[in-house]
């Protein structure tokens, strides 16, 4: 006897896509936190000269330099785009179940809501 894969799995299977990639992405924030306090810490702000955000932190190659020196800057911003991920997978996770289910409409709908926000990142702007 075959099982089919319900609508019921699929939800459950996205419901723990979410989950985890909240927590993973928070887990990853913290750990960035952390290094960054340890190291800056101590360190007195000057409010009188704005320093933005580095430079090193607004590439992906710079982000993963970043994490292998260790830089507590870099694995927020590693955090965060795991935590924008989230919803971006989520959506790939409901496309495919609803290939697996065969409801074109859906997948179809699905995909281009997929298009939209890779449209929207990539482009820099939204709506």
């Amino acid at each position: 006897m075959t099982q089919r894969f319900k609508d019921k799995d699929m939800q459950a299977v996205i419901g723990w896509v979410l989950r985890a990639g909240v927590f993973v992405s928070m887990l990853v924030v913290f750990t960035g936190g952390v290094i960054y306090l340890y190291r800056h810490g101590h360190v007195i702000t000057n409010y009188h000269v704005f320093k933005g955000v580095p430079d090193f932190i607004h590439s992906p190659a710079g982000i993963i330099n970043g994490i292998l020196t260790l830089r507590g800057r870099a694995i927020i911003q590693a955090g965060i785009v795991l935590l924008i991920a989230t919803p971006v997978v989520r959506v790939i996770f409901s496309a495919i179940g609803f290939i697996l289910e065969k409801d074109y409409l859906y997948t179809f709908i699905t995909f281009i809501v997929l298009l939209v926000i890779v449209i929207s990142a990539f482009s820099g702007h939204a709506g």
